[in-house]
């Protein structure tokens, strides 16, 4: 994940291109460490007297929820903005919220529908700020719970082919897991199958290639369905479009049903950053592929690591390796 340094010296946990691959491996033996503890205890004190600031300026179940029974897990407070009800609506600037949340908590976990807006927001911050999503940019922390899914449920010890199904354009947690995948475990073959017009953005699909990943765009899933283990599916994204009749072409293009999973491998997982509309079935979630709703449960042990990470320094994820 990447580090933005701000002049207080501490860390902010913004991208994960630039994530340390041995520190990936630690960070999954702390998400161990913690889903036993959940498991067996409920809790632990590793976050007794901080308070966790919670600022999201666009809808979330899955992330606010999950980071907030963290804490709680953690044995933390979380003070929560309702930006409906902050003083924004009296005109108070973006950066004035950001400072006042900075005054009241020990770490910030930060929504915002425009790209770039967490790296914005870490620099104004003299505390510790997490991105749980910045618009169609990245989704760190989903990456990282969803990079566990996949090790918890298949390992790497075997090279994995992974498909990208869906709104590959818009789909924030595809770009943040995408170029995770690529860097930290560039022997995975990926399929990207969607639309042209919902294709990854090339600058995202150059960057992987650098890494001599084995790339294959394509817009059939029958073209590659019984190869996969992991066949990882996203909405189509409306909120994200600039024109309705843009998405109206390309809604409802895509579907995993029975019929597409009696194609699949015995062992691949389906997975899903969740909300869904209509692209998987509910008939699939009876299936034991179907690991959506374990991913999710997995999203509060993966934050808890992280903001034990973070808040108590236990990993450093930082990556001094030389960039391309």
């Amino acid at each position: 994940m990447q580090f933005i340094q701000n002049w207080s010296g501490h860390k902010n946990l913004i991208s994960t291109k630039n994530i340390a691959s041995d520190a990936v491996i630690l960070l999954l033996q702390r998400i161990d460490h913690y889903r036993s503890i959940v498991e067996k205890k409920g809790y632990c004190d590793d976050l007794k007297g901080r308070v966790i600031g919670s600022i999201f300026f666009e809808p979330s179940t899955r992330t606010s929820c999950s980071f907030k029974t963290a804490v709680a897990r953690m044995g933390g407070t979380t003070i929560d903005l309702d930006v409906g009800n902050s003083s924004i609506l009296k005109g108070e600037s973006y950066e004035d919220t950001i400072r006042t949340m900075s005054c009241y908590s020990d770490c910030i976990v930060h929504r915002h529908p425009e790209r770039h807006s967490a790296e914005h927001a870490s620099r104004i911050a003299d505390i510790p700020l997490i991105n749980a999503g910045d618009g169609s940019g990245e989704h760190p922390t989903q990456a990282l719970l969803d990079f566990y899914t996949i090790y918890n449920e298949l390992t790497f010890d075997n090279p994995l082919c992974v498909g990208f199904f869906g709104d590959l354009t818009h789909s924030r947690t595809v770009h943040s897991l995408f170029e995770l995948l690529s860097r930290v475990k560039p022997e995975t073959k990926i399929f990207l199958i969607a639309p042209v017009s919902l294709q990854l953005p090339e600058d995202i699909i150059y960057n992987a290639r650098l890494q001599s990943c084995d790339i294959v765009p394509i817009s059939d899933i029958l073209e590659c369905i019984s190869e996969l283990d992991v066949l990882y599916v996203t909405r189509i994204q409306k909120e994200r479009f600039q024109s309705l009749d843009d998405y109206e072409a390309v809604r409802g293009t895509y579907k995993v049903d029975a019929s597409l999973m009696r194609k699949a491998k015995p062992k691949m997982i389906i997975m899903h950053p969740l909300p869904r509309e209509n692209e998987i079935d509910t008939e699939v979630d009876s299936d034991p592929r179907a690991s959506y709703f374990r991913q999710m449960k997995n999203g509060v042990y993966t934050r808890m690591a992280i903001l034990d990470s973070i808040i108590n320094n236990t990993v450093s994820l930082q990556n001094n390796e030389k960039q391309h």
